[in-house]
């Protein structure tokens, strides 16, 4: 472990995640390096198979204001004095070494409380690994430079500040890291506020990020209801910078809280993504694609695929594929490493039938699945059938609204033109899809498509060089990369005369 945060590590033997968090089956949050417990405690069950797993700590605004008052204490007492950045990359480095050592029990951890496949959480293990190790580079980036045009003006980046990130349930790990990961390397100090419904593996995450030399102060880990301590991050005076990622609903509200001072925001909402394939698709790809695009776990992810675009003419020769790839998923407990695994919530599962029950009485055919998995290994969790309905006209809500689970849409079109009509169609902009085997023919449809990330011959791949985000109702700003890491600081110039 890297010599520079030693001096913060002897305080957490007793803290780090495999001794004291899992002591009792019950965690604590993180306030200011302190685990702290509550006398309300949330039991968390997996939908696997509804098992106890934890209780955690479930904190109120007092608990959020005394995260914020530390934060805001370190911050302006100078906050990590790491000017060099050499002391946030070696946090940064040494975070990912612990996570690849202790790979298999985040990842059973993940597929337990948020039942996804255990081989998808291996993976989303992994990935939060590559953005630790990404943004560890970018951390030793000169701090100012001379402007082109005139070398004595000088273009400065410094930490905004008190950084809340407020994370959804469908991916927690990697969430935490896609917040925690840029906000440490700019220089902040950062508050997570993990959903009620899948906290652990955040905790876990900052447990780890402490024994890697973490400043105490620099981090918080904040678990409780959205409506009190989500709601007062959001409004703080004392937060400099929210990051948000969540429906697009619940961002409006998120970004009329931080009006109030005019807080700096990122906000990563809802999609609705328009899969299009044309004529010259590679058949055989195109439809694995469009199945891993819906139903990568279980089509909670808001870059789903979940409008496919399909020529008329190809509409029935594709559909006997795709149908038949679709009833060769294997459905079952997150652990026994199936193609889906569990709904994350019953309230998400309630909604996925709702909705599919709206399909029907809007005129939509349903041709695939559509119901609650009760049998076998699904007996005793919240599963529910890929589902594919066909005949859906673009404007049903089915084909507007996001629905967050395996349900695909599948639309004709005409014509380019009409392809671009209809995937443009939505107050979303996130993400999509392409298949063409003519690289300038896709290149140029990419370039009419209004969303911030186009996949051509693949989907669902988010590197952490390139910046993630949407247009219209999908959300402001970007992650990732370089663009990312400015979200997470403020620009400064200065001039000498």
């Amino acid at each position: 472990m890297n010599a520079v945060g030693s001096q913060y590590r002897e305080p957490f033997e007793r803290h780090i995640y495999h001794s004291h968090q899992r002591a009792d089956m019950h965690y604590g949050m993180w306030i200011a390096g302190e685990c702290v417990h509550t006398e309300h405690v949330r039991n968390i069950t997996s939908p696997a198979d509804g098992e106890f797993i934890a209780g955690v700590a479930h904190g109120g605004i007092e608990h959020a204001k005394l995260a914020v008052e530390r934060a805001r204490q370190f911050f302006d007492a100078g906050g990590w004095r790491d000017e060099s950045g050499e002391m946030r990359r070696d946090v940064l480095l040494g975070c990912a070494e612990l996570l690849r050592e202790h790979r298999e029990h985040l990842a059973v951890l993940e597929a337990k409380n948020n039942g996804m496949p255990i081989g998808s959480a291996r993976a989303e293990v992994d990935a939060c690994c590559r953005y630790l190790e990404h943004f560890a580079a970018l951390c030793t980036l000169p701090p100012e430079a001379p402007c082109e045009q005139d070398e004595r003006s000088i273009i400065r980046y410094e930490p905004v500040g008190v950084v809340a990130a407020i994370l959804p349930w469908n991916l927690p790990l990697l969430m935490a890291a896609w917040k925690l990961a840029p906000s440490i390397a700019a220089g902040n100090a950062t508050i997570l506020k993990p959903s009620s419904l899948t906290p652990l593996t955040a905790l876990e995450l900052a447990g780890l990020l402490y024994e890697a030399g973490c400043p105490p102060r620099a981090l918080s880990v904040l678990t409780g209801g959205g409506g009190s301590v989500g709601e007062y991050l959001a409004s703080s005076d004392g937060v400099d910078k929210l990051s948000f990622t969540g429906s697009t609903e619940v961002g409006r509200r998120v970004m009329q809280l931080a009006s109030k001072n005019l807080k700096r925001l990122t906000l990563e909402c809802g999609g609705k993504g328009a899969n299009i394939v044309l004529e010259d698709a590679d058949i055989e790809k195109a439809v694995r694609g469009a199945v891993h695009a819906i139903f990568y776990n279980c089509g909670q992810a808001c870059t789903a695929g979940s409008r496919l675009l399909l020529p008329s003419h190809m509409h029935d020769d594709f559909m006997e594929r795709l149908l038949d790839a679709t009833e060769r998923l294997r459905v079952g407990h997150p652990l026994s490493d199936p193609d889906m695994g569990a709904i994350a919530s019953r309230a998400q599962l309630e909604k996925i039938e709702r909705y599919v029950e709206l399909g029907i009485e809007e005129g939509a055919t349903l041709v695939c699945g559509g119901r609650r998995l009760t049998d076998g290994e699904c007996s005793r969790g919240l599963y529910f059938s890929p589902t594919i309905f066909t005949d859906v006209e673009v404007h049903m809500r089915i084909a507007q609204e996001e629905i967050f689970g395996p349900v695909l849409c599948v639309l004709t079109y005409d014509g380019e033109d009409e392809a671009v009509r209809i995937a443009n169609s939505t107050i979303y902009g996130l993400a999509s899809g392409i298949w063409s085997e003519d690289r300038e023919r896709a290149l140029s449809l990419a370039r009419r498509l209004r969303c911030g990330t186009v996949w051509i011959n693949t989907y669902h791949a988010v590197p952490p060089y390139a910046p993630f985000g949407g247009y219209k109702q999908s959300g402001i700003g970007r992650e990732h990369g370089i663009m990312g890491l400015r979200e997470y600081q403020e620009v400064k110039h200065i001039l000498l005369r």
